[in-house]
């Protein structure tokens, strides 16, 4: 018996996607605060602590879970939205930036459980836990771009991460990949997550990769984002910055 409500979704869009999810009557979703596009008739929210997988669970449970929340960074708070009309009714979100937005079905994952970085959650179906992953490797948090403290997804419905760019989906085989430490978007239960040297100091300091690298190792599936935020920022600035002074220019030949 399912704990996870059983949500269908289409998802549109290629480079700016956009998660549409149909709700049967009394069924939910769970969504980062600020995602909701759009939502049918019939459909109400809910601002709430918590992901609501528990729903016994009180105050001082509550208080823990968005304690969690602050240290990974995100929103003290949770969406909670519920159909209460007849039919069907859909509702629909989109990410923070251009991107790729990944369905994974928990059920189909070690322990029903999937490490994803922070800002990866997008929404999930009722039922779905959210909780802090601590990875052991304190290099990792140090050196790692993307923080030591990862996100936990559990649970045995849909949920959906959003990724930069392109997703590639790798499967090891007791194998070993060396990965940009900003672009691993999420991984299964059983994979070890590192961060070594990028080789010499010579490829270190000239190669242009970065002085670490993510290193993952194991047997099971790992998500990898081809343009993570902060490349994507470091991108555009530079040209931000060139039109300021093309800008300037301009106007003191204007003058």
């Amino acid at each position: 018996m399912r704990n996870s409500h059983e949500i269908d979704y289409k998802i549109f869009g290629n480079d700016i996607q956009v998660l549409e999810i149909e709700l049967d009557p009394n069924e939910t979703v769970i969504a980062e605060a600020g995602a909701m596009v759009y939502m049918e008739e019939g459909i109400d929210f809910e601002t709430k602590m918590g992901d609501g997988s528990n729903p016994s669970q009180g105050f001082l449970g509550k208080l823990v879970s968005v304690g969690s929340r602050l240290i990974t960074g995100e929103s003290l708070f949770m969406t909670h939205f519920t159909h209460r009309g007849h039919g069907k009714s859909h509702v629909a979100f989109s990410a923070p930036y251009p991107g790729t937005i990944l369905p994974i079905d928990l059920t189909a994952t070690r322990n029903n459980a999937l490490i994803a970085q922070k800002d990866a959650f997008l929404a999930a179906a009722l039922g779905t836990k959210l909780s802090i992953h601590f990875n052991q490797r304190l290099g990792a948090g140090f050196f790692g771009g993307e923080g030591f403290i990862l996100q936990r997804l559990q649970g045995d419905g849909k949920a959906f991460i959003h990724a930069g760019g392109t997703v590639v989906e790798k499967y090891l085989d007791n194998e070993t990949l060396r990965v940009d430490t900003g672009c691993v978007v999420a991984f299964e239960e059983g994979i070890d997550f590192s961060v070594q040297r990028a080789g010499g100091l010579k490829s270190m300091i000239f190669g242009g990769e970065g002085l670490f690298l993510a290193t993952l190792r194991g047997t099971g599936r790992v998500w990898l984002q081809s343009m993570p935020v902060k490349k994507l920022i470091e991108a555009l600035m530079p040209r931000g910055e060139n039109a300021k002074k093309e800008g300037g220019m301009f106007s003191s030949f204007m003058e």
